[in-house]
């Protein structure tokens, strides 16, 4: 068995970057400075629905489709990986409405629908880590966040985008136990990684929609950070002055820093974050050294300049 597809990675810069460049000053000159990094030259092309095209130069491997749909950590349902792919079944993704609102000019209220419609979307291939040591390579289909905020106009006080998902206890059967968390699932981003190029409110995988299990409709994807990080069923997002709240870092802030960066040299209390095992790889495979920001270093780096990333993990 074939565990492995060969397909090359987009390289990506936004192209709206420097058009919207004194948009982006003005909302970060009185708080974080945005990254002047140069990015890698982009080749990214709006995806046609079901199109699955990536035709982009690059050595990464895509994890197979059925290991990334059949192995989800989706709490809200099961504690079991296996379980969500069968069980998400019962999330009705249609029709669904995303709001916009906090420390916006414009609030906004969108069905996907309408969302892509109003915003091309774009096909990304990112490396994914998940904090508790395993990793894989997707084909990811979505918005750039950065789209969606800037035509929400956030004021020039805001500092932080808040994200939370859908509570739906009727059918997911954790919520209306309560177990484990206090739900609904609730994420948070500093405003400039928020914006960042590289930052994704995904719509699709594989080249078709986002699978239940695997957050449909809308889930964000933030590929220099750890997994959960990206909240997934989103249904608002929140503009802020202040630093949200975010369910592990709540429930656990010793194990699961607000930022969630990747960071081999940051170990979590429980195990180390020094290597990985790529999702479908054999157990006899060598466990591979996982890289800083996830690989992602020289567009995301300046972002944490001055920040103590042992502090601020």
């Amino acid at each position: 068995m074939k565990l492995f597809q060969s397909l090359p990675e987009n390289r990506v810069t936004d192209p709206k970057v420097w058009e919207d460049r004194r948009r982006l000053l003005q909302l970060m000159g009185t708080g974080a400075v945005l990254t002047a990094a140069p990015f890698v030259a982009s080749e990214e092309r709006p995806s046609s629905a079901g199109s699955g095209r990536m035709n982009l130069d690059s050595s990464l491997r895509v994890t197979p489709e059925f290991a990334t749909t059949h192995y989800n950590n989706y709490y809200e349902f099961s504690f079991d990986k296996s379980e969500p792919a069968e069980l998400a079944r019962a999330l009705k993704t249609e029709p669904w409405t995303l709001e916009v609102t906090g420390q916006v000019e414009h609030p906004l209220k969108l069905s996907v629908d309408d969302l892509i419609k109003r915003f091309s979307p774009t096909e990304r291939i990112y490396r994914f880590r998940c904090v508790e040591g395993w990793s894989a390579v997707l084909p990811w289909r979505g918005i750039p966040l950065r789209d969606l905020l800037l035509a929400a106009a956030p004021l020039s006080s805001s500092r932080f985008v808040a994200f939370t998902s859908i509570m739906a206890p009727e059918l997911m059967p954790n919520q209306k136990s309560r177990k484990l968390l206090d739900w609904p699932y609730r994420e948070g981003l500093r405003m400039d990684e928020a914006l960042h190029p590289l930052t994704l409110l995904a719509t699709g995988l594989y080249g078709k929609p986002l699978p239940a299990q695997n957050g449909a409709p809308l889930r964000l994807v933030v590929p220099w950070k750890y997994g959960f990080k990206s909240i997934k069923a989103i249904v608002r997002i929140e503009v802020l002055p202040q630093q949200p709240l975010t369910t592990w870092n709540q429930q656990a802030p010793d194990e699961y820093g607000f930022y969630a960066n990747v960071n081999p040299a940051v170990p979590h209390p429980r195990w180390s974050q020094a290597t990985e095992r790529p999702l479908a790889s054999s157990l006899h495979e060598p466990r591979m050294k996982t890289q800083l920001f996830n690989g992602y270093g020289d567009q995301v780096a300046e972002l944490y300049s001055g920040l103590d990333l042992k502090r601020y993990f």
